[in-house]
């Protein structure tokens, strides 16, 4: 094999993982667990030297507060940001989701958060988690274009997440971690205050809407958003995730006609 093709093969098997989602690795220093000292002869069924194990983290274990307690925190630490700089710096401040313990950044929100129109997802990805900023990887790209069809960038809206760190191999968030999020996710909006809010995903829909159906049901129909320390409800619809129009391309005719009216929509707000 000659090394041009050595390499391709190292990087289909790694792309292979990280699809796998095993995109994170637990230490920080490689063990090879290959080259661990052989078995001597006549003691067969004896255990093989083991590697030594990974250096500990040099992160120091966050010390979690119990749910209630977490909430209740959340909630006080949301009231009192009165700028969304203010806002990041209590979730940066905030130890009460156990999902900062195994992120490498806070994802905060991306675009022009005086925009009229806001959008929320479901909760980081890989790329979003390096390079701290929301959907920003495959589905986020997908997203532009999407908004892009109806002619917004992200000069013309803002967006963020219901979780602000991401759940390790991508798995579905926990009700916990939601509910330590939710504080500062309804402070977030309170801050922005849109004039409409797109409720990205079936996650993100059933969390601010308070509502149990799936996405599928939601999807392409008008709420009134409201949290308490909001003046006015806010007109909200919910589309589909980017992630799952790739999953599942045929639905991307609904996906359109939910863009068209959002179009119409912020089109008649002048």
């Amino acid at each position: 094999m000659t090394e041009t093709n050595a390499r391709a093969a190292r990087s289909a098997a790694l792309a292979w993982q990280v699809e796998a989602g095993a995109d994170e690795a637990i230490g920080e220093v490689p063990v090879r667990r290959l080259s661990a000292a052989p078995v001597p002869p006549g003691r067969a069924g004896a255990t093989a030297e083991r590697a030594p194990p990974p250096a500990p983290s040099r992160r120091p274990p966050i010390a979690l507060e119990p749910a209630a307690d977490a909430v209740r925190t959340a909630r006080e630490l949301a009231s009192a940001a009165r700028t969304l700089p203010e806002l990041k710096a209590a979730l940066e401040a905030f130890d009460g989701c156990a999902l900062k313990e195994t992120a490498t950044n806070l994802v905060f929100g991306d675009g022009n958060p005086r925009a009229k129109l806001m959008l929320v997802g479901e909760a980081p990805g890989a790329d979003e988690d390096r390079q701290g900023k929301p959907f920003v990887g495959v589905s986020g790209q997908l997203l532009d274009r999407m908004m892009g069809c109806i002619g917004l960038d992200r000069a013309r809206f803002y967006i963020t997440n219901v979780l602000f760190w991401r759940p390790p191999g991508n798995r579905q968030p926990t009700a916990g971690e939601i509910a330590a999020c939710l504080p500062f996710v309804e402070r977030h909006i309170e801050l922005v205050d849109p004039e409409i809010l797109v409720l990205v995903g079936g996650s993100s829909a059933k969390t601010l809407l308070g509502r149990s159906e799936g996405i599928m049901r939601l999807r392409g129909q008008w709420f009134q958003y409201q949290s308490p320390g909001m003046a006015r409800p806010i007109p909200a619809v919910a589309i589909y995730h980017p992630a799952y129009l790739l999953r599942a391309p045929a639905q991307k005719r609904d996906a359109w006609r939910d863009l068209l009216a959002l179009g119409e929509r912020l089109r008649s707000l002048g």
